[in-house]
């Protein structure tokens, strides 16, 4: 076993006490193999019971412990005691109000989301199992399934935290997961919601979603994608129109 000491500083902030946030540090000792959700267990169970933090499966896969660790949005059940340097500093991820602590309320990165329309739309007649996909036409929407909203890439994007009416990254990527579903048919009313004044023109391609995606999807690629899809769009609409 390679046991190691480590110093976890942590932002902490209760509404119900604190006018501003505060500092707390704690010693906390890993194995290598150990992650720092289990630090963050640890205090909680042994030190500090009111320290609040998000958590639920553990495995990268509900998004729900994202914070900002070492001054980078991360998944504190991915990120491994062995990778870390001896003291780790903890904040909420950035451009969310606190709800306290590492908490964060995620109901403006969620309305965001909803504003794509993030679910399958096809009024055709039902066929009697189910609309088949190729396994190819699958896989160019792979990347995008692989989403599992915990707001990293949001939360670090400076369009965001410009304007907290910029869809962002999470919201685009949603858009185009099903931009790509051949069995879907709102191809044109998704990309009305995200070419506009708020919407993918304000992407700079900054790559800091890129950085932060704990499932590496290419989201400044899926941004490019829907950005020519609503040049051709639009472009074919005003040829149409002049035609007319």
């Amino acid at each position: 076993m390679n046991r190691k000491n480590y110093t976890f500083r942590i932002q902490r902030f209760d509404p119900e006490k604190d006018a501003a946030p505060r500092w707390d540090e704690f010693a906390v000792a890993l194995e290598s193999h150990e992650r720092l959700l289990d630090g963050l267990g640890k205090i909680k169970d042994f030190m500090d019971g009111s320290l609040t933090y998000r958590r639920s499966c553990a495995h990268g896969i509900c998004g729900s412990c994202a914070m900002k660790i070492n001054g980078k949005n991360r998944l504190a059940c991915q990120t491994l005691a062995r990778d870390m340097p001896e003291t780790v500093v903890f904040e909420p991820l950035p451009a969310f109000p606190v709800i306290k602590d590492l908490v964060t309320d995620m109901d403006p990165f969620l309305e965001k989301n909803a504003e794509v329309l993030p679910y399958l739309m096809n009024d055709e007649p039902p066929p009697e199992r189910e609309r088949l996909q190729s396994p190819d036409d699958q896989h160019k929407m792979l990347q995008a399934i692989t989403c599992i909203m915990c707001g990293c890439c949001t939360s670090s994007c400076p369009s965001y935290w410009a304007d907290k009416e910029y869809l962002g990254p999470a919201a685009f990527v949603k858009a185009a997961r099903f931009v790509l579903d051949t069995r879907d048919r709102a191809e044109d009313e998704r990309l009305s919601r995200v070419a506009h004044g708020q919407g993918l023109w304000r992407c700079h391609s900054i790559y800091n979603c890129v950085e932060v995606c704990p499932k590496e999807i290419d989201i400044t690629g899926h941004i490019a994608l829907l950005k020519r899809l609503s040049v051709k769009k639009e472009w074919a609409g005003r040829r149409f129109r002049k035609k007319g």
